[in-house]
């Protein structure tokens, strides 16, 4: 794993981490991202285990105690079976260093389109909030399956979200916070996509203009993240 991949990962406990997890679940939940006990939540806790949210567990009772620990080889530790999705969590934490968390949802409007077997184009520049001109809809296939995380692994190239085919949306995220933040931008645009089809096919940006974007997009969120040349920091406060 990358150096810079490493220190991005708190060294605090995994029953601190564990009830970060459950508040993101929760908050998931409250924003309607989710619904009742379906999407799941993984995190990793070092380059050799990951947290991961129980199957079949109602996040508002969950105790961050019942969440599993598991390393890459498939072992798990806990009192609780880690979500079905363990294959998916596991191959794309192992596959995408960059990435802390795997987040998936049932959010309405992203599995409508998942529903649909439809990519989202880049109708609106915020699809480059993704990674790319287009969010992808990952090829069915059944829940829980290896060829449901060969999918996905596939429809993540280049990416930090994508749909699943009748099934939902996967985002990714150096921290909690960062990939509940993409869920609800890509569930967003999901909505708008849907509505700007009320009319007709929306206009598709063109490659380039979205590889300007793409440009632009290069810190975004950051504090001190790259943006328009023109702007100069004279101080870090803005007191006095």
């Amino acid at each position: 794993m990358p150096a810079s991949a490493k220190k991005r990962i708190t060294p605090r406990p995994p029953l601190a981490l564990a009830a970060e997890v459950v508040e993101t679940c929760r908050r998931m939940n409250a924003m309607g991202l989710n619904q009742g006990r379906s999407g799941n939540i993984s995190l990793r806790i070092d380059e050799n285990r990951f947290l991961l949210t129980p199957s079949g567990m109602a996040y508002d009772t969950l105790d961050p105690k019942e969440l599993a620990v598991m390393d890459f080889s498939g072992r798990w530790w806990g009192p609780r079976r880690p979500s079905v999705e363990w294959r998916f969590h596991r191959d794309i934490l192992a596959a995408r260093p960059e990435a802390n968390v795997v987040l998936h949802t049932h959010s309405v409007f992203a599995t409508a389109f998942a529903c649909q077997r439809q990519d989202m184009p880049a109708f609106h520049y915020m699809i480059a909030v993704a990674g790319g001109d287009s969010i992808r809809c990952a090829d069915y296939a059944t829940f829980g399956t290896q060829d449901l995380s060969d999918n996905a692994l596939k429809a993540l190239e280049g990416r930090k979200a994508c749909l699943l085919a009748n099934h939902g949306m996967i985002c990714l995220g150096v921290s909690l916070e960062k990939a509940l933040g993409l869920a609800v931008e890509v569930e967003t645009l999901a909505a708008m996509y849907a509505r700007t089809k009320v009319f007709g096919e929306p206009v598709v940006l063109e490659a380039r203009e979205m590889k300007k974007v793409a440009e632009l997009f290069k810190g975004y969120g950051e504090a001190n993240g790259e943006g328009d040349g023109e702007l100069v920091q004279v101080g870090a406060a803005w007191e006095g």
